[in-house]
């Protein structure tokens, strides 16, 4: 398995504001499981209002994944992220980074909205085309990103 080093760790806190450390307050405002149910439509004669995420966020991204493709296959030390499923399914595969444990499966489906929190390794499996959100608390800045991420062995092996 691959392992972030203290020199990527030291990195990181040098990054100026990038990179926040995690609290236990915002740990309170995280969802207890994968699957997150959402908030009840605000609907009027103009259409409807989704709320899906109402956190304090640096970055969203619109991601195309095609058919048998594998995303993922890491952690985040720091950063956390919401998925909404727009199209197609994502076959989630997660665990507490360090466990070894087999991965929990999950079948995520359009109109879902599904959440990971740091440390917790997952990988992502398309087996059709895909297009998703995610929501996430870091930058998507490149130098951010990868300063935060540790990639791992594939967990689907």
């Amino acid at each position: 398995m691959i392992r972030g080093s203290s020199n990527a760790i030291e990195a990181i806190r040098h990054l100026p504001m990038k990179i926040r450390a995690v609290t236990e307050a915002e740990r309170g405002t995280w969802p207890k499981s994968v699957i997150v149910e959402l908030e009840r439509a605000h609907a009027d004669s103009r259409g409807e209002i989704q709320p899906l995420v109402d956190l304090p966020m640096e970055s969203c991204v619109l991601i195309q994944s095609k058919k048998g493709t594998v995303r993922a296959n890491h952690y985040h030390q720091t950063d956390w992220h919401f998925c909404y499923v727009l199209s197609g399914a994502i076959e989630y595969l997660h665990r507490p980074h360090g466990s070894g444990a087999k991965p929990e499966r999950v079948m995520i489906r359009a109109g879902q909205l599904f959440f990971t929190p740091p440390m917790v390794d997952h990988a992502m499996l398309f087996h059709e085309d895909t297009v998703f959100l995610t929501l996430g608390r870091n930058s998507r800045a490149q130098e951010v990103y990868e300063a935060d991420v540790v990639r791992i062995a594939h967990l689907q092996d």
